[in-house]
């Protein structure tokens, strides 16, 4: 991957640029980065630093200078100088992603250098493209004119990327005779809310990108909770057509008996409504290496903020903290209508204990459409995280212009 810079240089390409790197060294694939300005920021990539890939570099400016007064000598012998740098360097490179810098105008050198190298069979090069000056009213006449227009002409050699669909139509109306794959970008849970790797492991191991929705409880194992009516609302809404994972938090006492006997009634209920695969009991969780999960406090925090309601059926609360952390992050809510929950609650799916679970299932289903923060998290949940991406985007166009299957670890 090259671009003018890379991290820790604050920047939306760059940060897309790291995302990359990150989600496909994830995946097994062998990464290198060539930028002008920045460091050295993941110690998994081989990272190179050449200060002529710049956008501020002065050699870089003077020749823009001198090529904008006719004098094309020292645009041409710093073009030769990158084409070397990014020859060898590229030299046991399968693709080449160049992300922007074969559109914009902040080191035609360089541009030119790649699209000279883009002719060797060796390497495939993709221009990653997340913006250009062409689509612009106030575009400069000089770009109009050689060199400059070679930022805007096809190569019969270059795969062509844009970031969504409304770039795509930009760039067809303004670079002429380009072919356009969208391919967007992304988010990672894990980087955005500063997920614990306990929570990282069970995000994945219990596929949240995958669910329609994601309920917390993080409730005692105890009666008064009254988690057997959460497990029939979770049967009613996984009745509805939904795909549901519900994660009840709570430890219980070993040593008690009536707790471990109502553990035991809670795991019996699970597999008479056939919700092993919608429920996860975090008391028990072991991961799939054999490890044991331990829910400390910042794991609580993490659920919170990667599940789409917090579930609480209690018969009887002092007080209802769990209400105040959800309303704290904006996590909708459905609770039992007792006084405590009734203080505190506002804007919550309010149900009574004696309502039919799948009334209440029903109800809280459509509390959910009616708050709209839901569907947008979902949406991004379901299309636009990195490893989501990655699997139904980049790894098939890589497949596509490389003529290899490239593995999914």
């Amino acid at each position: 991957m090259l671009h003018y810079s890379c991290p820790p240089l604050v920047g939306g390409v760059e940060e897309i640029l790291r995302h990359h790197a990150q989600v496909l060294h994830r995946f097994g694939h062998r990464i290198c980065i060539l930028a002008g300005m920045g460091e050295a920021f993941n110690e998994a990539f081989e990272i190179t630093i050449h200060p002529l890939i710049a956008s501020q570099n002065e050699r870089v400016k003077m020749a823009h200078e001198a090529c904008l007064e006719g004098r094309y000598g020292p645009l041409k012998e710093i073009e030769d100088e990158i084409y070397e740098i990014v020859r060898d360097w590229a030299v046991n490179l399968d693709v080449l992603i160049a992300h922007n810098v074969l559109h914009m105008p902040f080191n035609l050198p360089l541009t030119l250098a790649l699209r000279r190298l883009a002719f060797r069979e060796e390497v495939k090069m993709v221009s990653w493209a997340h913006d250009s000056p062409y689509v612009r009213l106030d575009l400069p006449e000089y770009l109009t004119h050689a060199p400059w227009i070679s930022l805007r002409l096809p190569h019969p050699r270059i795969s062509y990327v844009a970031i969504s669909d409304s770039r795509r139509a930009a760039f067809k109306k303004y670079l002429k005779g380009i072919q356009w794959r969208v391919i967007h970008n992304g988010i990672d849970p894990a980087d955005f809310f500063y997920l614990s790797p306990e929570s990282v492991r069970l995000f994945k191991e219990l596929n949240f990108p995958e669910r329609d929705l994601v309920v917390v409880q993080p409730s005692r194992i105890t009666p008064r909770k009254n988690l057997e009516l959460s497990l029939e609302i979770i049967h009613g809404i996984k009745s509805l057509g939904c795909n549901v994972l519900f994660i009840l938090t709570g430890a219980y006492d070993h040593h008690e008996g009536r707790a471990i006997e109502y553990y035991r009634l809670l795991r019996e209920k699970v597999d008479d409504l056939k919700l092993q695969n919608n429920v996860a009991i975090l008391a028990e969780y072991v991961f799939k290496d054999g490890t044991h999960l331990v829910p400390r406090r910042t794991f609580i925090r993490d659920l919170y903020l990667m599940a789409d309601l917090l579930l609480m059926t209690s018969k009887d609360e002092g007080f209802g903290l769990p209400l105040l952390e959800a309303g704290m992050i904006k996590l909708p809510i459905a609770c039992s209508r007792i006084k405590p929950f009734q203080e505190i609650g506002t804007d919550v799916c309010f149900f009574r204990l004696e309502d039919p679970p799948l009334f209440i299932a029903g109800r809280i289903m459509e509390y959910l459409s009616r708050t709209t923060t839901h569907e947008m998290y979902r949406k991004v949940m379901r299309q636009y995280i990195w490893d989501i991406v990655c699997k139904r985007e980049i790894l098939p166009f890589l497949e596509e212009i490389t003529g290899e299957t490239l593995a999914v670890s």
